[in-house]
Parts: C-alpha cells; structure tokens; sequence
C-alpha cells in the first residue's frame, strides 16, 4: 500500500537563515544584480544584443514581473557604455527645394557646433557687410561707376539731342521721361494755328522727321537700360568682390572644427556652399535704403533670409559617453517616429526645417530602444509605420494628421534617414505567437528569442541571489534592510508561488511588493530592520485585503447554506476540491461530489456537461473515469448502468480534471452502497489505469478546506488526500503544518485509487493498484466485490444475459456536445 500521512516537514520548505551568509541585506548592497535563474534568456540577450547586423532585434518573452524589462534594461546599459558614441542628426534649409529640407550627419558634440557657428555667422553678416558696403573706398567707387555711367548717359542724350535739334524738334527730360516738340523757323515751339498753316508737303517732312527722332529715342533709352544693366552688374561684381573674402573666412572658421571625416562632409560642404551663393544673390538686402517703407521691407527680408542659415540639432548625442538606451513607455506616433510643428498664418498651416522634432527611433540610433508589443498593438497607425521601419530600415518624419486637418496646409517632406537601431520588443507568450501567425515578415525582423522562465531550480546560488535582489530593492526604494530571516521568509514565499518546494518563482514584482509592505510595518513599528514577523504579518494582511469572496463563501459552509459534510460516513458522495481564481486572489474552496447509480442502459451521465457548465479538460477526466470503470469490471461487459455524476450547489462552471479521482469513489461508493468518510477531502487527477495524477492549486485547496474544518472545529479526523506526485509542490502555510504537526488535521498522499478507497472505506478495497480481478472476480466483503454484485443485479434487472452482447446504446459521458459557454468565473478542480 502506497498510502502516506505526510509529516509537518514534508508540508513545506523551511529555510535555515543562517545558512544565507549574511546578517542583513545592507551588506549586500553593492553587489551586481544577477540574472536569478535565467541562463538561457540572459545568453540570448547577449548574442541578440552583440550582434551587430541590421534588422536583427529582439523579442522578449516573460511573465508580467518576471524582471524581463529591467534585466534587458540593464544589459543594454553595459553594453551601450563600450559602444562609440552615435552622430548628431541636424536638418537644414534646402536652398534648391525649401519643401524637403536637408539631413545632416555630423560626429557627436558638433551638431551644436555648427548650429553655433552659423548663427554667429548670421549675426555677423548682418553687422559687418553692411559696414563694409559703407566703406569711404566703396563709396568712392561705386560714385566712380555712377558718374562714369552718367557721362555715357549724358553724351548719348547730348547726341539725341542735337539729332532733335537738327529736325526742328525740342528735346526735354521730364521725371525719367523724354518729352520732344516741333519748333518754328525762329526755334519757338510751333503753334496750333501754325502748324495748320503748313503745306502737306511740309506736314510730310515734319512726319518723316518725328519717325526718324523717336526710332533714335528708342536706340537712346536701349542704350540707358543697357547701361543701368552694366552699372548694376558692375556694382553688384563689385559688392562681390568685397564681401566674398569676409564670407569665405566666415565659412571657413564653420569648417575648420568640422574638419573630421565624416559621411556627410561633401553634402555639409555643398550646404556651406549654398550659404555664400545665397547671401551673395541677396547683398541688397545688407544695404540700406533712404526711403523707410523700402528700408523695413528689407529688414524683414533680411531677417528672413538669415532665418534660413539656422541648424535645427534634432538629435544631441554631445552629453552621450556611449551609444544611447531608451525605453519608451507611450508609444504614440509623434514619440516615436518624430513631427513637424505647424502654426497659422493667414488661414494657411505652415512650417519650416526648424520645426522639425526627432523621435525615439531617431534618437536610438547607434544604440537600443525598448518597445512593449502590447502599446504598439493599440495603435494601427503605430503598427503600419513601425512595420515599415523594420522593412526599410529608414525613417521620413511627418505629420501623420495633417492630412486631415480642416485648413489648407503647406506640408514639408524631410529627407528619409537610414537609422542602424537594435530594437528590443517585449511581449507576452501569447503576444508572441499571435505576432508569428498574424505578422510573419515582422516576426522574422526579430530573429533572436529571449524567454524568461516563469520558474526555475532553487540552490544556494539562487537563494544568495535573490538576497541580492532584495538588498538592491531596499536601496532603490529606500526602505529599511531586511535581516537574513526575512529574506529566507520572502524566498519561501517565491517557492509557495512557484508551488514547488525544488523551484521558485521568477516573477520578482511579487516579491518587491510583499517586501514594500513589509518595510512598512517594519517603519510603522519605529524598526531599522525588516524581520520575518513583518514578512508573514504583510502577507496576513494583503489576503485579507482580498479575501471578501472566500470569507463569504465560508460563511456560507458555516451557516448551512452550502452543503458540506465534514464528519462520519455517508453513501455516494464526497468532498471534493476546487480552486476560484478572481486574478487578484485565488483561494481553494470544498464542493461535495455525489454519485447515484441504478439499472439501466444509459450508462454514466455528467451534470454539468449537460447542461453546459463544464469545461473540456473537466469532461475528459470523467471520459477517463467511466474508460477507468469499465476497465475494473470488463469481465461483465457489457455494463447495464446508469449513473449520474454532480458537484453540488456549484453554478458558474466547473473547469479541470483533479476531482476525477473523487468522482470515482463517490460512483463506486454510490455503486456498492459502501459508506466514505467524509472529514476526509479527495483531490487527484485519474489516468486510464488508476494511477493519481498531480493537479494544480494544491496548497490553496487543502488550506480552504483546512479553513473550513477550523471554523466547524477539527477533531482530529480531518484530512486532504493528495496524489503523491504533488508532495514537492506542497508550501502550506505555518497554521497548517502546526494543525498537523499537533494530530488535529491530517494530509495524506496515495499513488492509485486503490490507495484512496483503502484509506476512505470502512471494507476492503478488494484490489491493489492494477486494479485486476481474481478469477472469481473480486473478493465478497469488499468495496469492489460489493459493486460487482451489484452490477450483476442491476444485468439481471435488465434481463441482460449473463454473458452476452446487447445493443449498443451508447453512452452520454462520450456524446459529442458543443464547447460549454465561457463563465466569469470558474471553479477549478484543477
């Protein structure tokens, strides 16, 4: 017989605090933290990491609290600090096309240089080329070429003049107009009435005369216009020759300090080029004018013109001392790819190279930036543009809403960037398969898997690492350092929420904030120190902040609301096991499971599958339990039987397989008329040849029923039977293991049903674990004897022959039905 009454010491993991090494955690402060119990993701992490290819990232996988964002977190910062710091990104006027201003790479710390220099080349233009053009030298020359100017004038008027004066016609200058009459013989302006005196043959001469004057007015005001052309061509060379010096040494103390090589030098020095051809195109603007309307005109021209000179940085990396490392939490559009800021004017949205603002991507490169899938989800807009980052490897700022906005907008198309970033994607495991089947080609862009481990094996490396971690917690949050005791309680805690006694947990966020709340108590009890007494009271009083349902359920047991046996012996039915999990608390609660049985040919029928309130792992295991029955009396096949299988009072769903076993011996005990105890709880999962399977939520069940058994009054005759395959997952809280330890409540665990049936039957079970019977069958006065006589009865009741077939009707426990309806809340078994 493999049936054991486990002793307090196999209830739960019990950790010697002095074996730890350490008084306090505050010796333990300065110590790295570790990857606790992650081999295998911090391996990857590294090589995803180090790998310095394009468009391989990272995909990082791991339950909420594992420490996966913080590990990675600090992995990127020891990487990124032996990495070269990346360039400075600046965008700049596009001379050619103002509409798609220029990207500009530049070493780290010199984007602000060159955004210094042309502002001080701006303001220097503005003060000096004025000055020069003011010069006495350029005064006098520029005087020169206008009086040189006005001579040519002045003897082509005096030629055209004298060709007037010739024909009898006055010439006179008139505001820039050229005003010319006829004359009389004595040189007087001819009169009207003169002129209508004069013979047709002199009003021809007179005619051809005038044609012949204005075709050489016209050659003398070509001859002007030509001549203006040159006098301003030649002062405009002449302003040229002047201020070209001053701009070439300007632009040359820009290059100087930008003299690295640099990917972008020759497009850095076509810009600076641009500069000076643009500032020479445009020296009137520095030369001032009397009239003041033209005079402010101009200064808004000019200031306009030096506008164009600034450099907008749009990434600083000067401050950097090695690649960059972000992690964005708020992964809107304008955060993470960049903007273009807009304002009105005159009704219209414009914008120029200045307003454009780098994002986090642009920010990144050269370096890692960490995104979290499921924000990147939310938004569609997110998804499309990052996808097409991924693919290109290139990024184009804009404003994505513009194109909705209710005013006419002048849009700006910045240069695309190549951007060399090493992306860090976290996700759920169900986040990652649904990127796998849903978006492959991104999928394949993350081609190195990180996989936090929800738990792994505990050693004393484990153990002095998670001391680490609690030291490190207690400095960043600033709280109180926790003696060794306090520390072995919150590893023991890791180990309850792992369910295992050989494994902890990885979800170190539950740990932080059981500790927090122990800090304080710790403080609110004027402590220097967190101890165990802190650990277990802060631990008390967080399920109590939760425990409302449990308590009412309770309740309910306790004031005969639902039905519960907890004493004697009873025919068909048992206490089984279930878990309520409500996401912030799970608890474990006892549900009685009966069985009735009565001649028939229907075979076994499950309630609750019925009517839609079990779940598909639940109908497998009463699947397994009528195939395990059938097997245990396949020497009266075929069975005339029906029976019907419930848990009573239980209305939002039952989900799982772990009361199978207590099915089982409520239908044998239903079947053979045999009395069970009932102060005695089964839980256990059946496979096909009796054995005990292990099931989840062991050490909530068996804490719910001791709960109930407490508050009804132990006697000493109260239990839970387990499989003995869950021993190791058993971390039962210390009122538990003093119950037992001082006889008032029992847990027992058991290999096979036959075990179970041994410990709950009054009678024999009539056979062992393999569950075979003799060549009589099974022995009379046992368990199985008493159900194989009835078996026979109810064939004979039937008129069944004693060896024979008979129709095969089918059974409703293998009917095939609809999945059941999801509920809000289940009741797990398992």
């Amino acid at each position: 017989m493999s049936l054991h009454a486990l002793p307090p010491a196999d209830l739960r993991l019990t950790l010697n605090p002095a074996e730890l090494g350490f008084a306090d955690t505050s010796e333990l402060a300065e110590l790295a933290l570790p990857w606790i119990g992650q081999q295998r993701a911090e391996a990857a992490a590294r090589f995803g990491l180090g790998l310095e290819q394009p468009g391989y990232n990272l995909l990082v996988l791991g339950e909420i609290g594992s420490g996966r964002s913080t590990l990675l977190t600090q992995l990127m910062h020891e990487l990124a600090a032996s990495r070269a710091v990346p360039p400075d990104l600046c965008f700049l006027h596009n001379f050619d096309t103002p509409e798609r201003p220029m990207a500009l790479r530049l070493p780290a710390g010199q984007g602000r240089e060159l955004r210094q220099g042309m502002a001080e080349l701006a303001k220097r233009l503005r003060e000096d080329i004025p000055r020069r053009l003011a010069e006495p030298f350029v005064k006098s020359e520029c005087e020169r070429l206008e009086a040189a100017a006005k001579a040519d004038e002045d003897r082509a008027y005096a030629a055209l003049a004298a060709f007037a004066e010739a024909r009898r016609f006055g010439l006179l200058r008139e505001q820039g107009n050229l005003v010319f009459t006829q004359l009389d013989a004595h040189g007087k302006p001819m009169t009207a009435e003169a002129a209508m005196g004069l013979s047709p043959e002199q009003h021809a001469e007179m005619a051809t005369a005038e044609s012949a004057l204005r075709t050489q007015i016209a050659a003398f005001l070509d001859t002007v216009h030509r001549n203006e052309r040159t006098l301003e061509e030649a002062l405009v060379a002449l302003r040229r020759r002047l201020i070209t010096p001053l701009l070439e040494d300007a632009l040359e103390q820009i290059r100087k300090p930008l003299r690295k090589q640099i990917k972008d030098g020759r497009k850095l020095g076509r810009y600076l080029e641009q500069v000076q051809a643009h500032v020479l195109e445009n020296l009137d603007l520095f030369h001032h004018h009397h009239a003041e309307e033209d005079d402010g005109s101009r200064a808004a021209a000019l200031t306009e013109l030096l506008a164009r000179l600034r450099v907008n940085v749009a990434v600083d990396n000067h401050e950097l001392s090695g690649a960059p490392v972000l992690v964005v939490d708020n992964p809107v559009h304008r955060v993470l790819f960049g903007s273009i800021e807009y304002e009105l004017r005159n009704d219209v949205l414009v914008s120029d190279f200045a307003r454009i603002r780098a994002g986090s991507l642009l920010r990144a490169h050269g370096g890692f930036l960490m995104l979290h899938l499921c924000d990147l989800l939310g938004d569609p807009q997110v998804w499309e543009s990052l996808r097409r980052f991924v693919r290109s490897g290139r990024l184009q700022i804009e404003e994505p809403g513009l194109a909705a906005a209710p005013l006419a907008a002048v849009s700006l198309q910045p240069e695309a960037v190549d951007v060399d970033v090493k992306l860090v994607l976290v996700a759920s495991v169900e986040e990652y398969y649904a990127l796998q089947d849903g978006d492959p080609e991104l999928a394949r862009r993350f081609g190195c898997k990180v996989d936090f481990a929800e738990s792994f094996e505990a050693n004393a490396e484990t153990r002095h690492a998670s001391a680490i971690l609690v030291a490190q917690t207690c400095r960043r949050l600033g709280l109180p350092p926790a003696n060794a005791a306090a520390v072995a309680a919150l590893i023991e805690e890791s180990h309850r929420d792992a369910e295992d006694q050989l494994r902890q947990s990885a979800r170190f966020a539950r740990t932080e904030a059981l500790l927090v709340e122990a800090a304080a108590l710790a403080r609110a009890r004027q402590s220097r120190l967190v101890v165990a007494e802190d650990v277990w009271a802060a631990r008390a009083a967080a399920r109590h902040r939760h425990d409302y349902p449990e308590q009412r359920l309770q309740e309910a047991i306790r004031d005969g609301e639902r039905v519960l046996v907890l004493q004697g012996e009873r025919v068909g039915q048992l206490n089984g096991l279930t878990v309520i999990d409500l996401g912030d608390h799970a608890f474990g609660l006892p549900v009685r499971v009966s069985a009735r049985s009565h001649a028939g040919e229907d075979g076994l029928l499950n309630i609750e599958r019925e009517v839609e309130l079990s779940g598909p792992i639940h109908d497998k295991g009463v699947l397994i339990l009528q195939s395990y029955l059938t097997a245990l009396f396949a020497h009266l096949a075929p069975l005339a039987l029906n029976a019907s299988l419930v848990f009573e009072q239980e209305y939002q769903g039952v989900e799982g397989d772990s009361a199978s076993c207590a099915e089982l011996c409520a239908l044998l005990s239903a079947l053979s008329g045999v009395p069970l105890r009932q102060g005695i709880a089964v839980t256990g999962a059946l496979n096909q040849h009796g054995e005990l399977l292990p099931v989840g939520g062991i050490n909530e069940k068996i804490e719910g029923y001791f709960r109930t058994c407490a508050q009804a009054g132990l006697d000493g005759q109260q239990g839970v039977l387990i499989p003995s395959r869950n021993r190791r997952h058993l971390m039962l809280s210390p009122e538990v293991t003093a119950a037992v330890a001082a006889g008032r409540f029992q847990v027992y665990a058991a290999d096979c049903v036959a075990d179970v049936l041994g410990l709950l039957s009054p009678l024999p079970v009539g056979a062992d674990c393999s569950g075979s019977p003799g060549p009589q069958g099974y022995p009379p006065g046992t368990l199985l004897g008493q159900a194989q006589r009835q078996l026979q009865a109810y064939r004979r009741a039937c008129g069944v022959p004693e060896h024979g077939p008979r129709p095969d009707r089918g059974l409703r426990g293998l009917h095939p039905r609809a999945q059941p309806t999801r509920k809000r809340k289940v009741n797990r078994p398992g």
